[in-house]
């Protein structure tokens, strides 16, 4: 099998020309690698990170490939810049095919934002809300939006309490609700598509455990050096392989009429009870928009 993640998701034969694909956190590991892909396959791709150094360079490496492509910088822990993000997104495109929702974090200092809200959470969940949230209405008839989440929504249980700031919500503990917060996010972000009659797709993806990610160093007790040597044996999770899982939900034929579900390994998962409780996900559509301080999106009557 080709190390392309356009291979390992099997739609290296399909064509994007004319697609307009954003993607978060695509200046470093899969966010890249599924940038360049996208790229190869012909659609043209706004670039997001902090790394304006970084970003130039993908950038440069798309348009090599002959597509048009743009790098735009966003601190995903500043209200204010997620809005400038949307913003300058919606003056440098027409509309958008593909919105693939990938940059994130894990902070384990107990930090908050300017915003008085944990940093993990506001940078993992409330900044992909709110950027969706403003491009809505940018997103062309058929788009599909992908948000990627992890494994690591298991065990964890919402508690929109602590997201102001709780010394002892960091960590391991604050990334796994963050991520149930991703998967959550993903589905009530589906059912209220639907309900809106809007040809637009929203599903979460599981990308694996990437090695070389620095992701061990945060985990609790025994755990980083389980994590560590799992790492080196053959056929844990590449960067490929999780940019694969990212094309796929994201423009593979046999995903485009599928909303509102988890992906793992190319194929639809059964996320933690926690993630399939529809009142939670109601609860966080509506609570996010009150930590943002403003109305939530797609509003039912």
């Amino acid at each position: 099998m080709s190390d392309l993640p356009e291979s390992r998701a099997g739609v290296s034969d399909i064509d994007c020309t004319g697609l307009q694909a954003v993607v978060t956190g695509s200046t470093s590991e899969i966010g890249r690698a599924a940038a360049l892909a996208l790229g190869r396959l012909g659609a043209d791709v706004i670039v997001h990170g902090r790394d304006a150094e970084a970003g130039r360079a993908v950038v440069d490496e798309l348009t090599r490939s002959g597509v048009d492509a743009g790098f735009l910088r966003a601190d995903f822990a500043s209200v204010d810049a997620v809005r400038e993000l949307a913003a300058d997104v919606r003056e440098e495109t027409d509309g958008i095919d593909l919105l693939v929702n990938n940059a994130g974090g894990l902070f384990r200092n107990g930090a908050t934002t300017d915003a008085g809200i944990e940093y993990t959470f506001h940078v993992n969940h409330l900044s992909p809300y709110l950027l969706t949230a403003e491009l809505l209405d940018h997103l062309r008839e058929g788009a599909r939006v992908v948000t990627t989440a992890s494994g690591a929504h298991e065990g964890a249980s919402l508690d929109l309490e602590r997201v102001r700031g709780d010394d002892r919500f960091t960590g391991f503990r604050a990334y796994s609700h963050s991520k149930l917060a991703n998967v959550l996010f993903a589905s009530e972000l589906a059912r209220r598509l639907d309900a809106a009659d809007r040809d637009v797709t929203s599903n979460s993806i599981h990308p694996g455990a990437i090695p070389g990610s620095g992701f061990s160093r945060f985990l609790p007790g025994p755990l980083p050096g389980l994590f560590q040597r799992l790492e080196s044996l053959p056929g844990v999770t590449s960067v490929a392989d999780g940019a694969a899982e990212i094309l796929f939900v994201a423009v593979s034929p046999r995903t485009a009429d599928v909303s509102g579900r988890y992906f793992a390994d190319q194929r639809p998962r059964s996320p933690s009870n926690a993630a399939r409780d529809p009142d939670a996900a109601r609860r966080l559509w509506t609570e996010s928009a009150a930590l943002l301080d403003t109305e939530p999106p797609l509003a039912e009557e």
